[in-house]
């Protein structure tokens, strides 16, 4: 049964785990520019929302007994890895857990990879982003190798969005001890596939003239279908971030660029407005698709107002 989750009661272990975890929590905040909110509020949403779910969290893990893990996916610029790493904080912080965050970013297939693709199946591929522009395999040894019985260390790729390309194999993560909890993190994690009749109708000016013959949504849709379906299976219980409109993903993804050209002191690599408008259109099939779906699948729903907040929390299991 779904139920919305009422103020946590402040018992002891919730009054500890605030305690022990504010100053970091707060510090993280400050680092990841997060000024749009009142102390007040911040201070609400580590007791209300953060906790609650760190909590939530950690009974899974011990009720499975071994890795747990947790899928977290919400449309662009909706707060995924800020969420994400407030989690690592409180779950190693006061539950002593070891934690591991991916992001399914870093295993983007590399320049040259997409080059290919986009000569071979559809230019629109040369794009980061859609299913079919990462590397599945990659994604699939990852999780095979934390599930192994005997743990061998191994590396994870890293990705460059300013080279727009993965990093030498010297500068990959190291993962030298098993996780209990892995969170993988990204805008598709989680991601159905749809029925081939809804494709035929384009949801944009970039599908009517640039994908006409619906080679690349199709192409990308197969990729969920099947690749995307092995790996999300995997995965024991998904979070998402569920925003009221398409619209918001454009506005944050804006405000995100208007940001880091206050910060910068070059326009080099910061978008365009009209750049902003195309580039998200690439990901408008699939988050609309997600709108849809994930919340009738996710264990946790955080819902998202207008002004960027969480301002609701679901735990359906």
């Amino acid at each position: 049964m779904v139920k919305t989750i009422p103020l946590i009661k402040r018992n002891e272990k919730i009054v500890d785990c605030f305690l022990k975890v504010k100053r970091d929590y707060l510090k993280f905040l400050s680092k990841e520019k997060i000024f749009d909110q009142s102390a007040a509020t911040k201070i609400a949403h580590l007791r209300r929302i953060y906790i609650p779910m760190s909590f939530w969290i950690d009974k899974k893990y011990k009720k499975k007994g071994k890795t747990l893990f947790l899928g977290l996916s919400g449309g662009q610029g909706s707060g995924k890895t800020t969420v994400t790493g407030i989690l690592k904080i409180i779950l190693k912080k006061y539950f002593k857990r070891k934690i591991h965050t991916s992001s399914i970013d870093d295993f983007y297939k590399t320049l040259e990879e997409r080059d290919k693709i986009s000569n071979t199946i559809h230019p629109l591929f040369k794009t980061r982003g859609v299913p079919g522009t990462h590397d599945t395999n990659l994604i699939k040894k990852f999780f095979d190798f934390i599930k192994k019985k005997k743990f061998k260390k191994f590396k994870l790729p890293k990705f460059d969005k300013s080279i727009d390309d993965r990093l030498n194999e010297k500068y990959w993560f190291n993962i030298r001890e098993r996780p209990e909890i892995v969170i993988f993190e990204g805008w598709c994690v989680g991601a159905k596939p749809q029925l081939n009749s809804l494709l035929k109708k384009p949801i944009n000016i970039l599908e009517k003239y640039e994908d006409e013959d619906l080679i690349w949504r199709k192409h990308a849709n197969e990729k969920i279908k099947r690749e995307y379906k092995k790996i999300f299976a995997m995965i024991d219980n998904f979070i998402f971030m569920k925003i009221s409109n398409f619209n918001m993903v454009f506005k944050w993804r804006l405000l995100q660029e208007r940001k880091l050209k206050k910060r910068s002191h070059t326009t080099k690599k910061i978008m365009s407005y009209g750049k902003i408008k195309r580039f998200v259109m690439f990901y408008q099939r699939v988050t609309l698709q997600m709108f849809k779906d994930m919340p009738k699948v996710a264990s946790v729903v955080l819902t998202l107002n207008n002004k960027h907040q969480i301002n609701k929390i679901w735990f359906k299991n």
